[in-house]
């Protein structure tokens, strides 16, 4: 599998497998078994979050897989409402996974929320995500900073961040993140932030890369999928293999866990086919009734505006 280079120096397999599978405890745990069908397909990065409640089925499927832990890589994310107890954090996911170290440690989103030990969403009366305005991301960065001299991870990154968070953000860094996790897909470029990420040497990977079934059924996506015979889903992963990004993606299914890593090289003129669909469109990612994601407005997250019905956001 081809890997990506970090700025500081270490490689990334470019094509992670994704864990998010909501909070059912009956899905929770079946996902040992398909983790590890995704091993054996030839998957060697898998990403998962604290708030995804899969970090110890991802270090049960590394012991399981007999696959030495050097060669494989592994993602975790910093919860929002951890971000005044970043260590502790970390030692807590360490725990959950069974593992010594983890390859890159991400903050989940910019916003810093109030803590709540049984609640990580925690609401006032009004139905708004509680936020704790007396830090930012530029505190919990200097923390992560510190985990990373650790030793307990090896690279350090951001989710959810764009251009105005990230330019904040290395105003005080003295680090500057490895990874940029964000939604990113057809209906969403983002190609203003991508060029700007590779001038920051900040590697993008995208989540919901696929664009779901509303991009996999768009008519361009299906005229290439037949005409390199191969997947809708084949498609789109290799347009972001071309653009230079790493991806998450996510199957439960061992066939399609095989076909998801078979990238292939599409034309030129038909990657700018597909370049051509983007609508600034978020499909994971939208503001709730209130008009925010997570007690942020697009505004202040320095996202644009998105011209989709409004949904509740998911983690």
């Amino acid at each position: 599998m081809k890997s990506l280079q970090l700025n500081n120096g270490a490689t990334m397999p470019c094509i992670a497998l994704g864990s998010w599978v909501g909070t059912d405890p009956k899905e929770l745990a079946r996902a040992v078994s398909w983790l590890l069908t995704a091993l054996e397909a030839g998957y060697r990065h898998i990403d998962t979050a604290a708030l995804y409640g899969t970090e110890g089925a991802v270090g049960e499927a590394v012991r399981q897989s007999g696959i030495p832990r050097k060669d494989l890589y592994i993602t975790t994310k910093l919860p929002f409402h951890h971000t005044k107890r970043v260590r502790e954090s970390l030692d807590k996911s360490l725990k959950r996974a069974g593992l010594d170290y983890f390859d890159l440690y991400l903050v989940h989103w910019p916003q810093v929320v109030v803590y709540n030990s049984s609640n990580p969403v925690p609401l006032d009366a009004d139905g708004s995500v509680m936020l704790d305005e007396t830090s930012d991301f530029n505190d919990t960065w200097k923390e992560m900073e510190k985990v990373l001299a650790s030793g307990k991870v090896k690279s350090i990154g951001v989710c959810n961040f764009s251009m105005q968070t990230l330019e904040r953000l290395l105003k005080t860094a003295k680090v500057t993140p490895a990874v940029l996790q964000i939604e990113l897909h057809p209906y969403l470029a983002q190609n203003e932030l991508l060029q700007w990420c590779k001038g920051k040497g900040i590697m993008v990977v995208a989540y919901a890369a696929t664009g779901y079934a509303v991009v996999r059924e768009d008519p361009v996506i299906v005229a290439l999928a037949k005409k390199y015979n191969v997947t809708p889903t084949q498609i789109v992963l290799s347009w972001h293999i071309g653009r230079g990004t790493g991806i998450v993606v996510k199957s439960e299914n061992p066939n399609r866990q095989e076909e998801n890593l078979k990238v292939i090289e599409l034309h030129d003129e038909d990657a700018r086919r597909i370049d051509a669909l983007d609508k600034n469109r978020r499909l994971c990612m939208r503001p709730d009734k209130q008009g925010k994601v997570f007690g942020w407005t697009f505004d202040r997250l320095g996202w644009q505006e998105e011209r989709v019905l409004q949904t509740e956001a998911k983690l």
